[in-house]
């Protein structure tokens, strides 16, 4: 599926053509999802951004970071959801940018931001992303591993691996990328 526009680089669509995984066919590893579960191996690739109105809320040793009921989970074949959430949700003053970044092939370059007074990555955001995801811009997903995460009451757990922020849940089966013995997919 070719997404990119004519502004961007012949080696991001070489990126985004290398994955063979993309959320048409579960493959055999995969773990079978219950009644109420989604596999990640049923997301899409491109990812997709979905509306997702239950509370989410994330703290850390000195309080509340950021709270909203209109987070946007973004389904990506392989991981399990990263959350993002609007600027507005996050208390004024709580974060701050960090040096560092990376790239994703589907929504561009990421800044990351840490918990203010520290130089942490707790989480990061794409400040101008790529136009399938610029309705996105500046929203912020967080670590679930350096932080407290919860969806709707339930404490997520984190994604193996350190550059994975995904955010596991009772609702979503893998295994998922980050896991040990995932580095090809």
């Amino acid at each position: 599926m070719e997404i990119v526009t004519k502004n961007e680089p012949a080696w991001l669509q070489h990126a985004r053509d290398s994955w063979t995984h993309r959320g048409e066919q579960r493959p055999s590893f995969a773990e079978e999802p219950g009644p109420g579960q989604e596999s990640v191996w049923d997301y899409p690739r491109p990812p997709a951004a979905i509306a997702d109105s239950r509370a989410v809320e994330v703290t850390d040793a000195e309080g509340l970071l950021a709270r909203t009921d209109r987070s946007v989970r973004v389904l990506e074949t392989s991981h399990p959801p990263a959350f993002y959430l609007p600027p507005e949700s996050v208390i004024p003053g709580r974060l701050m940018p960090v040096p560092g970044s990376s790239h994703c092939e589907w929504k561009g370059a990421a800044e990351y931001v840490a918990v203010a007074g520290t130089s942490a990555p707790v989480g990061w955001r794409y400040p101008d992303p790529y136009a399938e995801f610029a309705d996105y811009a500046g929203w912020v997903s967080f670590y679930p591993g350096r932080l407290w995460c919860t969806v709707d009451g339930e404490v997520v757990r984190p994604q193996e691996g350190g550059f994975y922020g995904g955010w596991i849940t009772d609702e979503i089966v893998g295994p998922f990328k980050g896991d040990p013995g995932t580095s090809g997919w």
